[in-house]
């Protein structure tokens, strides 16, 4: 064992090699257990420190790639702070995400102080417990297909708005920090960064109004030059606010400000996100070297309170407001679910706060481990949401207006007169809904996404805002009267489970006495039986259909048509 520590060690390269290969293993660990990549790295960081395999020798190459990656990571975020997507947010994600921050961060506080911190270390773990991983959310109300659906553009929204609440921070600890040096007059020095950072500011706004376009033009005709250059400009930026006095952290937002109404930010954050990922590990790496398993085991107390406080407490204030602004107690829980964690940015804001020698590696440790609990915790949380709002309807009602007045709609009586229901109006159902009005069927269209209702509103379609899969919303509608209910909704990539709301609306159908025919939609021919099975009378196969319908045109056997 001690020949093979030696030879780990004798060269920075194989140190690499054991910490990714370390890094792959947990990862396959995680993702078995449907776990957020993040995860896995903080648990690699805390196994390949000092009171693990303690494989982290060259800290001052594993710090430099954790500085490249802060720095990475912050420029993605700079990318979404584009000016005309924050004055689009409007007052519900504004109301939301910064009721949260003022919750959270208020009674944060008063429970850290309860914990027994002093006031410093208490209001640094009150305002990390503010930030919720965007990364996460995004990635778990995409693989759902939700992010479009009511509760997922207000998370969204409000996560956005949490965006901007780190740079506001970022900003607070890069002039405490100024004021830490403990050289010279504080005020002076602050006077001089406060110059310093308007001349950086006008800086970047005037690249961004006049040079981002044509530079950005330019190395987007090679996507290798695209990518050098954003890694080029974040670094170089993080390099120049670490000069002037800032942190690195704020220099590489700025840099991504600066290209946040370009065009091309959405292709350099999709191309970025990989080495993003990677870079990140070795600041959880990184991390984990400076934490000890011993100052670990003595927070787990006070990190279970606080986890207990996130992981409840961020969703109930998010119900509340959502419920004051008239939405339902469903919306406001599948919303709130999505704050029932801290994020990487809150080990971050933590790790600079260390550097400034404002709190201890005890307390570090601490937000670590409350971020190990709370991700872990609520990726299976937001996952099955559905069923877990099933579970706590009746007590979560007090959290709704008599009358939400957001969400109320008229599709009950316009449906009256309708013989088929159709769920669902993407690309397959809109072709759906517009041929069977052809055919003189009498439609009614819903959909949970508002962007399709007010498109189809805008063409004079007869469309209804509302998710299908809710008893509520389907009790009053006349079931009775209806011959067929058609389900386009999108696919579900976790599998047939009872999450999949093909399978919650057919036994939600059986459970409201329907007796008329269902049909749903598959792209996954191998859930066809399983669907009949659960009440559906036809499944539709859009792949498979088309590509026999294209078969048999082109065989000659007949003119295009629905496939038997």
């Amino acid at each position: 064992m001690a020949e093979f520590t030696a030879l780990l060690h004798a060269s920075p390269f194989y140190e690499l090699a054991a910490l990714l290969t370390l890094a792959a293993a947990v990862a396959c660990v995680g993702g078995l257990l449907r776990q957020p990549i993040v995860v896995s790295f903080i648990a690699v960081g805390i196994l390949a420190g000092p009171s693990g395999l303690d494989l982290v020798h060259s800290h001052e190459k594993i710090n430099l790639l954790a500085e490249l990656g802060i720095a990475v990571l912050l420029f993605l975020v700079g990318l979404k702070l584009d000016l005309q997507l924050l004055r689009s947010l409007g007052a519900v994600s504004l109301a939301t995400g910064l009721g949260q921050v003022a919750f959270t961060a208020g009674f944060g506080f008063l429970i850290a102080l309860g914990l027994g911190m002093t006031v410093v270390p208490a209001l640094y773990v009150a305002v990390a417990l503010t930030f919720s991983s965007t990364i996460i959310i995004v990635k778990l109300l995409s693989d759902k297909r939700e992010l479009d659906a009511l509760h997922g553009r207000i998370a969204v929204g409000f996560l956005i708005v949490q965006d901007v609440v780190v740079v506001f921070a970022m900003l607070a600890l890069s002039s405490m920090g100024v004021g830490s040096a403990g050289e010279g007059d504080a005020g002076a020095a602050f006077i001089g960064i406060l110059l310093k950072a308007l001349v950086m500011g006008a800086a970047v706004l005037l690249f961004a109004r006049y040079a981002a376009g044509p530079v950005t033009r330019l190395v987007a005709q090679s996507q290798e030059l695209m990518v050098t250059f954003a890694i080029a400009w974040a670094v170089l930026l993080a390099a120049l606010g670490s000069y002037l006095g800032f942190s690195k952290e704020l220099g590489g937002l700025l840099a991504g400000v600066s290209l946040a109404s370009t065009p091309v930010r959405d292709a350099m954050s999709a191309r970025l996100a990989t080495l993003r990922d990677f870079l990140l590990l070795f600041f959880f790496i990184g991390l984990g070297s400076q934490l000890q398993l011993g100052l670990l085991g003595a927070q787990l107390l006070p990190a279970l309170v606080l986890s207990v406080f996130v992981l409840v407490g961020n969703p109930l204030i998010v119900m509340v407001i959502l419920g004051l602004l008239g939405y339902r107690s469903r919306t406001g829980f599948l919303a709130g679910l999505t704050v029932a964690q801290i994020s990487e940015f809150s080990l971050i804001f933590m790790a600079m706060g260390v550097t400034l020698g404002h709190v201890r590696q005890a307390d570090l440790g601490l937000v670590t481990l409350v971020g190990l609990v709370t991700i872990a915790l609520s990726v299976y949380m937001i996952t099955y949401s559905h069923s877990l709002y099933r579970r706590l309807e009746r007590w979560l009602r007090p959290f709704e207006r008599k009358h939400p007045s957001r969400e109320s709609d008229e599709a009950p009586a316009a449906g009256s007169a309708a013989d088929t229901l159709l769920i669902g109006l993407g690309r397959f159902g809109e072709a759906i809904f517009t041929r069977l009005r052809e055919g003189g069927r009498n439609v009614l269209a819903v959909d949970f996404n508002p962007a399709l209702v007010e498109r189809a509103h805008g063409k004079g379609l007869p469309v209804h805002f509302g998710d299908a899969t809710d008893p509520e919303f389907l009790a009053p509608l006349p079931l009775d009267r209806l011959e067929w209910v058609i389900a386009a909704l999108p696919q579900h990539t976790t599998g047939l489970t009872h999450e999949d709301p093909r399978q919650v609306l057919l036994a939600t159908l059986k459970a409201q006495g329907y007796r008329g025919k269902v049909a749903v939609c598959t792209y996954d021919p191998t859930e066809a039986e399983a669907l009949r099975a659960a009440g559906a009378t036809v499944v539709f196969t859009p792949h498979a259909d088309a590509a026999a319908c294209a078969a048999t045109f082109v065989l000659g056997e007949g003119a295009p048509g629905p496939a038997g």
